[in-house]
């Protein structure tokens, strides 16, 4: 039924075998210098190691030239993704703007939008965070009660957004809003709008953790103007455009590699001559980390458009929400189960602030855990997607 990926088994070319070796050695200088303190859970904000990696060209990296990219291919891409994970740096001033906004503004957004955000976003010094997620909607994206009204030369947007990640750093913000009245149909008369975050009316309040970190906010949108530049895409084609950034959401490393840190660690501790069980237990998740790889780097393989295609954009004929979908759905519950193993073969008490490093991981992800199911769409939207590409359309 997954016919558009080959999830056979896979090597990576020469060529990108250099690159992560190029990027463990810019780690493990950073790492040795103190440049970061690596944590779980989160990907940290650090505008400084941000602008490191923009100038070694790994943000936008698939992207033509001519916005601030390299044109290199979505496997790179993966790599460095991969390598940023395994030794948990602190990648979130730029995360989503790489990974989605980036990729939506070259498929959807306006030449002047383009010219004005990706060489920024490529360069490490404009940041963007995502407004989707809204109060008493779960996962239901459709049911957004957001607002844009017409005015001159642009819209009044009123609403609300949960759970927004870095909007208090971020610059700006996709949003999607309703634009037109329910019909009926609520996958129409939505929009995307790029919204300033220091915009008059915007007001961004934290939502904490229990240990008291501030990653996510509440946005709350009172009346904000928007002109009509801002607009991405086409009035009423927010569904289509929100939907077709899945792939770049859900395929990747970040989900089956959030706890690998901790997997790391938890191996470090249990040396050389693990038990009966903790060998059982180590060996299934390293043959799971492993089959999950591959599945991503299948996608990341199927995305990239190849010599003949435009750089930085996926195949459009290529819909892979299914089997990114199904990569998210088995990633992040494996990323619990490295939780789970990691607190039955040790005797620990966690602590976010204990010197040693896998009782402080394991704190950080206990903390974490629960977003990992939510976040990118629910384990129960997920199966749905997955169940309706295998038994085909209701009848």
């Amino acid at each position: 039924m997954f016919d558009q990926v080959d999830f056979s088994s896979l090597e990576l070319p020469v060529s990108a075998r250099k690159l992560q070796q190029e990027v463990r050695e810019f780690l493990q200088a950073e790492i040795a210098a103190g440049a970061f303190t690596r944590h779980l859970g989160h990907t940290e904000f650090n505008a400084e190691f941000t602008r490191k990696v923009a100038a070694r060209g790994w943000i936008g990296m698939t992207w033509p030239k001519r916005y601030g990219g390299r044109e290199r291919s979505y496997l790179e891409r993966f790599v460095v993704t991969e390598e940023m994970l395994a030794a948990a740096a602190p990648c979130a001033a730029h995360w989503f703007g790489d990974r989605q906004t980036g990729p939506s503004l070259l498929r959807y957004g306006s030449e002047q939008q383009k010219q004005r955000f990706l060489p920024a976003i490529a360069r490490g010094e404009c940041y963007f965070a995502l407004g989707m997620s809204e109060p008493n909607s779960g996962s239901d994206l459709a049911s957004v009660k957001t607002r844009a009204e017409r005015a001159p030369n642009g819209w009044r947007v009123t609403g609300q957004k949960v759970w927004t990640s870095w909007a208090h750093k971020a610059h700006a913000f996709f949003v999607l809003c309703r634009t037109a009245p329910d019909s009926g149909n609520r996958h129409e008369g939505l929009s995307q709008l790029i919204v300033e975050l220091n915009a008059p009316g915007v007001t961004v309040r934290p939502i904490r953790f229990m240990n008291g970190q501030h990653h996510f906010n509440e946005v709350f949108l009172d009346n904000v103007f928007v002109p009509d530049d801002m607009v991405v895409g086409e009035i009423g084609q927010g569904w289509k455009q929100v939907t077709s950034e899945l792939a770049f959401e859900r395929s990747g490393p970040e989900r089956y590699m959030t706890t690998f840190p901790l997997f790391t660690e938890l191996m470090r501790r249990l040396g050389t001559a693990p038990d009966a069980r903790a060998l059982e237990m180590v060996g299934k998740l390293t043959a799971r980390l492993w089959s999950l790889r591959r599945m991503s780097l299948a996608i990341a393989m199927t995305l990239d458009p190849g010599p003949d295609g435009d750089n930085g954009v996926a195949r459009a004929t290529v819909d892979l929400a299914t089997e990114a979908a199904l990569v998210k759905d088995m990633g992040t519950f494996y990323e619990r189960e490295i939780i789970d193993a990691a607190r039955l073969l040790s005797e620990v008490e966690p602590t976010p602030d204990a010197t040693d490093t896998f009782e402080r991981y394991l704190a950080e992800t206990i903390v974490c855990s629960p977003v990992s199911t939510i976040r990118g769409g629910t384990t129960q939207v997920l199966r749905g997607l997955i169940a309706r590409k295998l038994l085909g359309p209701l009848k």
